[in-house]
């Protein structure tokens, strides 16, 4: 049988640990992976006791410990806290989702805390995420309408402003994007399901009249047909949103049209 291993400088190696303070009765373990391009080192899994008593209750909170208290080193993306702008979106007890959104509770023993698996890592908890929104520009995400511009709102009926639903809510996490296998080798091709899905919330949208410029940008063997509806991103989504069914949408689209 084939043996597969990293090379050598990017092989997990065991890090720093860090002890709670004396006297403290409600201990957590947080294992975070740590990486430095510029030293050039392995990367590693630092260990960090925190006291529960004294920190929030979300995984968040616990990383703002740790960065505020403990060792400030530590960078990571965070912004809103509320679950809507995804910039906490990492690995976390093995599951893509938001780290502002993720009771600590729900983890039982050592919490293990990495970035979003298969991309390049800019610094510790930190993906380089160029490709994906690169991909996300390609698919013009906007309103592209011939009709002349109205002097009010464009007007929609219920029924068409209900099939945005499950769409607009998308927040660019990338839990999804980062847990497809046909993303993880091919992510220069394949768009990736949250790419996907937002190229569906246009060509879904009544108001829009660029779908066939829409269909014809997917309709390809690798950017939209590599999914092979593995539902990853579907069960790791943190908005409960259903990627594969927007996917399985455009590809009907694409072979009605042809």
């Amino acid at each position: 049988m084939v043996e597969l291993t990293l090379p050598e400088n990017s092989r997990l190696v065991p890090g720093k640990s860090f002890k709670a303070a004396t006297g403290a009765n409600h201990i957590k373990k947080f294992k975070v992976y740590r990486y430095d391009p510029e030293t050039g080192a392995n990367p590693r899994l630092d260990t960090f006791e925190v006291d529960l008593d004294k920190c929030g209750p979300m995984v968040l909170d616990a990383l703002l410990k740790i960065k505020s208290e403990i060792d400030p080193t530590l960078t990571f993306r965070r912004s809103c806290r509320e679950g809507v702008c995804g910039s906490c979106a990492f690995n976390i007890d093995g599951t893509n989702t938001l780290a502002c959104t993720k009771p600590i509770s729900e983890i039982s023993g050592e919490a293990k805390i990495f970035p979003l698996p298969h991309m390049p890592v800019i610094k510790d908890l930190v993906p380089d995420l160029t490709v994906p929104y690169a991909q996300y520009e390609e698919i013009q995400p906007w309103l592209q309408a011939d009709t002349p511009e109205p002097n009010r709102e464009r007007l929609q009926t219920k029924e068409e402003r209900a099939k945005l639903d499950g769409l607009w809510e998308c927040i660019l996490c990338f839990c999804c994007q980062t847990s497809c296998p046909s993303y993880w080798w091919n992510g220069n091709r394949y768009m990736g399901p949250a790419i996907l899905l937002q190229a569906y919330r246009w060509i879904a949208d009544s108001r829009d009249d660029s779908t066939k410029k829409r269909l014809e940008l997917l309709d390809d063997g690798l950017r939209l047909f590599r999914c092979h509806t593995i539902m990853n991103c579907t069960k790791t989504c943190p908005k409960g949103l259903n990627p594969g069914r927007a996917i399985g949408k455009i590809k009907e689209a694409v072979v009605q049209r042809t």
